[in-house]
């Protein structure tokens, strides 16, 4: 009951407290998914704020989120785009999807908050076909040595439970490095977010 109200609350402050980082982030989601087509999945998609991005007639789109809260604000804004939009309740450590059925998975501000990164990307691998391709922005942590890194130490024991599970201090720009893609390619950029404003944005591609 506690973690229903968590998740409801997240989706409420998600839908109406994120418009500042959605403006600056706006021009890397259009370079990153302007060309995507075929089935793409979503990985945690929250209230849809990356339909908009999407060719509505060149993408079959499946979300998968395990926060059910978010799919009312998710639906809203498909109709408001007039596009199909099919939201499932589940997990991204397994995705129901065939092998190597699926043309792209994107992953926006999501891996922060999965516990493993490594066993998720094998669940990415899988579904992918040869060839496809990996988008992703997410924040990381800052560098060793660096205040904002001390900050993010810190403030990680009260930042995960109120933000649903998302760490502050993940590498996961090496986690990416070393799950097994054939090519990982990402530039950084720096966020208008207190305490998660280091953050990487790219592309990692399945071999074959």
């Amino acid at each position: 009951m506690r973690n229903g109200l968590r998740q409801r609350i997240f989706a409420w402050a998600l839908g109406r407290f994120n418009q500042r980082y959605e403006q600056f982030v706006a021009p890397y989601k259009q370079r990153l998914f302007a060309e995507l087509r075929g089935r793409v999945v979503e990985l945690g998609p929250g209230t849809g704020v990356n339909l908009r991005y999407l060719n509505r007639d060149g993408v079959q789109w499946i979300g998968i989120d395990p926060n059910p809260f978010m799919r009312p604000y998710l639906l809203r804004e498909a109709e408001r785009l007039v596009m199909a939009a099919d939201c499932r309740v589940g997990s991204a450590y397994a995705l129901p999807m065939e092998d190597a059925s699926v043309d792209a998975v994107i992953c926006t501000l999501v891996l922060c908050s999965i516990g493993d990164q490594q066993r998720v990307l094998d669940e990415v691998l899988r579904v992918l076909k040869p060839g496809g391709r990996f988008v992703f922005i997410e924040h990381v942590a800052a560098a060793r040595g660096s205040r904002l890194r001390w900050v993010q130490r810190l403030v990680a024991p009260v930042w995960r439970p109120l933000l649903d599970g998302c760490n502050p201090c993940c590498e996961t720009g090496a986690e990416l490095e070393r799950a097994g893609f054939a090519a990982v390619e990402y530039e950084e950029m720096v966020a208008p977010l207190p305490v998660v404003s280091p953050q990487i944005v790219g592309v990692a591609r399945k071999g074959g």
